[in-house]
C-alpha cells in the first residue's frame, strides 16, 4: 500500500509539469498561429478533462484499497488476539487477571478468567513471575506450555507444548539402556557341588531372571556362569526404578543348598551418544555395585552424571580369603620399595582406626627399609585421639614420623607413594592437594564405595564387609617381611581402630576380626590402655545425656534425637549419643542431628541392622555402612534436616526398604 501511494504522487507531480509546459507552448502558437493555436487549445482542453477523471478514478480506488486492507488488518487483528492457538493474559500488580483471551478459557473450570488470582491456573505460577523469569515452563492440568512473560506490560504468552514435550518423552523413553547383572556369591556357592546341585541352583536363577526379564520386555542374555548382559530402553528403567527392583529380594529368597542365599549386583547405564561408550559407563556401575558389597543396583546417567542406587540393604557377604589379603599386601610391599618415601594419610577429624591403620601402613614401610611419615592435623582431632596421641609424643621415635599437610606439601614428589586409609573421598582427606602431587596413591578403605572416589589409583584394597581398616591392615602386616616389628603402643593403636568401630565386639565383627585381634595381642596390644584412650571427661558424659534426652521415636522403632538450637557438639558426641539410643529397649534404629562446632549440621545414624541407616544418609549426601552412616549439612537449620530426615525415612518405608 505505500508504495502505491508514493507511485500515484509521483504521476500527479508528472502530469502537472506536462500541463504548465503545454500551457507554455499554447501561448506561443496563439501569438504566431490563431487558428492552430484554437484547435490546439481545443485538444488540451479535452485532454485535460479525461486526466483529471483517471486521476480522480485512481484516487477513488486507492481510498478503496487503503479502506479494505484497513479493515482486513483490524480483522486479522482481532482474530490473531482472540482466535489463534497463542493464549494471551494481562495481570495487574496483584497478579489478578485483567483480560485473558477465549483461548485459554479451555483449560480451566471458570467461566472466565478476569478477576482471577494468577494461580488458578499452576500453583507455581506466582513465585516464578516473582523471580522475574522472562521464559519459563507450566504445567495447566496435562498441558504443558512455554510461557513468554513481558514484565513491563505484566503480559504473559502461553504456547501450548503438549505434543512437543510428548515426543520428547517418547524420545527419551526409547532410548538403549545396557544392562549387566552379576550373581554376587555364585562362585562361593557353587564351590564343591556336584553337576546336579548346581543345574539346580542355574535353572533357579535363570527361571527367575527370565521371568522377571519377559515381565517388563527385557532382552536378556547369560554371558557366562555369574554374569547377564540386559537391554531395555529408558521406559522400562523407569518402570523398576517405580517397584525399586524388586528382583533382588527375589532372587535373594533363593534359598541354595548351603542355606546362604543369592544376591544380584546389577549395573545399568544409559544418556551415551555412542554404544561402545554405554558399554563402558555400564561396566563402571557394575564395579561400583561390587565396591559397595554387592545386592544392589547402581546406575549411572551420563547426561545428568548422577548416580543412583537400589538396594544394598544386606551385610555384604565376606569374600576375602588369605589369599587375597596375602596378595595385596605383597603388591604394597613392591610399591613400597619403588618408592622414594611413603606418607600416609587418613580422613579428616581421625578417629581411632584412621590413626591406627596409619601407624600399620607407616611399620609396612619401615619393614621395607623405606621413610614413611603420617600426615596428621593437630588441630582437628577430639579427646580420645588426644589421649593416643599424647601417648606417642612419649615415644620419639614414633611421634617423629608425623607431620602436619603443609610439610607433607614440602616433601611430596612424584614418586612418592601415598597411602590413603579409612576413606576413598578425596574430599575427606586431611589434604587433598597432597593426591594430586603424586602419581601414586593407594586406598585402603573398609566402607562402602561411594560416587566419589580417589581418581586413578594403583591399588585399592576396599572391604565392605570388614570390621575396619585396621582390621585389613592388620592382616597385611602378617604378610610383611619377618623383620617387621610392633611395639606395644603400635599394636595398642591397630586394637583401639577395631574396638572403636566394632563398638567392642558386638557389630560388623567376623571370625577374621577376633584373627586379626588375637594377633595384635599377640605382639603386646594392651587392652587397658585402650579403655584409658576411650575414657571420656564428665561435661562430654552431660553434652550427651542432653542430646539423649531430646529424644522422639518415630515410626515405633526410630529413636531421632534432635540437639537444641545454637548448641554445638563435636561429632564424637553425636555419634556417642546415636550408639547409646541404640541400646534402649525397641529401637531399631536411632539418629542424633545437632549442630556442630565447624558451623554445620551433623546427623550420626546407626541400627542393628534392620534399617538401612547408609541408603538413609546417601540420601542426605554422607554414607557408610548399613548399620553406622552418617552425613554432614551445609546452610540448614537444625529443624529443617530435622523434617527432611524424617521425609527420607518414610521414602525407605514407603519404597520397600530400597534406596
Amino acid at each position: 500500500m505505500p508504495k502505491l501511494m508514493d507511485k500515484s504522487v509521483v504521476m500527479g507531480r508528472h502530469i502537472i509539469a506536462i500541463y504548465i509546459l503545454s500551457f507554455v507552448l499554447l501561448i506561443f502558437l496563439f501569438y504566431y498561429h490563431w487558428i492552430l493555436g484554437i484547435i490546439i487549445a481545443v485538444l488540451f482542453t479535452i485532454s485535460l478533462y479525461y486526466s483529471f477523471q483517471r486521476e480522480r478514478k485512481l484516487v477513488d480506488q486507492t481510498e478503496a484499497y487503503i479502506s479494505t486492507l484497513s479493515y482486513r488488518v483490524k480483522k486479522v487483528g482481532e482474530e490473531a488476539l482472540l482466535e489463534m492457538p497463542i493464549g494471551i493474559i494481562l495481570y495487574g500488580d496483584d497478579y489478578q487477571i485483567k483480560w485473558s483471551n477465549p483461548y485459554m478459557s479451555q483449560f480451566t473450570e471458570e467461566e472466565t478468567l478476569v478477576g482471577e488470582n494468577l494461580e488458578v491456573l499452576s500453583n507455581d505460577i506466582t513465585s516464578i513471575l516473582k523471580d522475574e523469569k522472562e521464559i519459563f515452563w507450566l504445567t495447566i492440568d496435562e498441558y504443558d506450555f512455554q510461557v513468554y512473560n513481558k514484565r513491563e506490560e505484566r503480559l504473559l504468552y502461553l504456547f501450548d507444548r503438549t505434543k512437543q514435550t510428548e515426543l520428547q518423552c517418547l524420545y527419551q523413553n526409547d532410548k538403549t539402556v545396557l544392562g549387566i547383572i552379576f550373581l554376587d556369591n555364585y562362585e562361593e556357592i557353587s564351590q564343591n557341588l556336584d553337576d546336579t546341585a548346581k543345574s539346580h541352583i542355574n535353572s533357579q536363577v535363570t527361571s527367575t531372571l527370565n521371568k522377571w526379564s519377559n515381565e517388563h520386555g527385557i532382552y536378556l542374555k547369560r554371558t557366562s556362569q555369574e554374569r547377564f548382559l540386559a537391554v531395555m530402553n529408558q521406559r522400562i528403567l523407569s518402570e523398576l526404578e517405580d517397584i525399586k527392583f524388586e528382583i533382588l529380594d527375589e532372587v535373594r529368597e533363593l534359598i541354595t543348598d548351603k542355606n546362604i542365599p543369592l544376591t544380584l549386583s546389577i549395573g545399568i547405564g544409559l544418556g551415551c551418544e555412542t554404544l561402545p561408550n554405554l558399554g563402558e559407563l555400564t561396566q563402571s556401575s557394575l564395579d561400583l555395585a561390587l565396591g559397595r558389597g554387592g545386592d544392589q543396583v547402581v546406575i549411572k546417567d551420563d547426561e545428568s552424571g548422577k548416580v543412583r542406587f537400589y538396594g544394598g540393604k544386606t551385610n555384604p557377604m565376606e569374600k576375602r580369603t588369605r589369599v587375597r589379603a596375602r596378595v595385596i599386601s605383597h603388591a604394597l610391599k613392591e610399591l613400597v620399595k619403588e618408592s622414594d618415601q611413603v606418607l600416609v594419610m587418613g580422613h579428616k577429624a581421625p578417629d581411632m582406626d584412621s590413626i591406627g591403620a596409619s601407624i600399620g601402613v607407616l611399620k609396612i614401610a619401615q619393614a621395607n627399609d623405606i621413610d614413611g611419615y603420617i600426615v596428621l592435623d593437630e588441630n582437628d582431632i577430639d579427646t580420645g585421639v588426644q589421649r593416643l596421641v599424647e601417648e606417642m609424643k612419649e615415644n620419639d621415635e614414633l611421634w617423629s614420623h608425623f607431620i602436619d599437610p603443609d610439610s607433607a606439601l614440602d616433601i611430596v614428589t612424584k614418586e612418592t607413594l601415598l597411602v590413603v586409609v579409612d576413606t576413598h573421598k578425596p574430599s575427606l582427606v586431611q589434604e587433598e592437594k597432597l593426591i594430586q602431587k603424586t602419581e601414586h596413591v593407594v586406598v585402603i578403605d573398609h566402607h562402602r564405595r561411594g560416587e566419589e572416589f580417589i581418581d586413578h589409583p594403583i591399588l585399592v584394597y576396599m572391604e565392605p564387609y570388614a570390621s575396619s581398616t585396621a582390621e585389613l591392615v592388620t592382616e597385611l602386616l602378617e604378610y610383611q617381611p619377618g623383620k617387621l616389628t610392633l611395639n606395644m603402643l603400635e599394636s595398642t593403636a591397630l586394637l583401639a581402630g577395631m574396638i572403636v568401630d566394632t563398638k567392642s565386639f558386638t557389630l560388623r565383627t567376623g571370625s577374621r576380626t577376633f584373627d586379626a585381634a588375637s594377633y595384635l595381642r599377640s605382639k603386646g596390644a594392651d587392652t587397658v590402655l585402650v579403655q584409658k584412650f576411650l575414657k571420656e571427661d564428665l561435661d562430654i558424659y552431660v553434652k550427651r545425656s542432653r542430646l539423649i534426652e531430646n529424644t522422639n521415636i518415630y515410626r515405633g522403632n526410630i529413636a531421632i534425637s534432635v540437639g537444641n538450637s545454637r548448641e554445638a557438639y563435636g561429632p564424637v558426641v553425636i555419634a556417642q549419643a546415636a550408639d547409646t539410643l541404640l541400646t534402649m529397649t525397641g529401637v531399631e534404629a536411632s539418629f542424633v542431628i545437632s549442630e556442630r562446632k565447624d558451623g554445620r549440621i551433623g546427623i550420626s545414624a546407626r541400627s542393628l541392622g534392620g534399617v538401612n541407616v547408609q541408603v538413609i544418609m546417601e540420601k542426605m549426601n554422607g554414607g557408610g555402612h548399613l548399620t553406622n552412616a552418617a552425613t554432614q549439612l551445609d546452610d540448614m537449620a537444625v529443624i529443617d534436616a530435622y523434617e527432611w530426615l524424617k521425609d527420607i525415612i518414610d521414602e525407605y518405608y514407603e519404597g520397600g526398604n530400597s534406596e
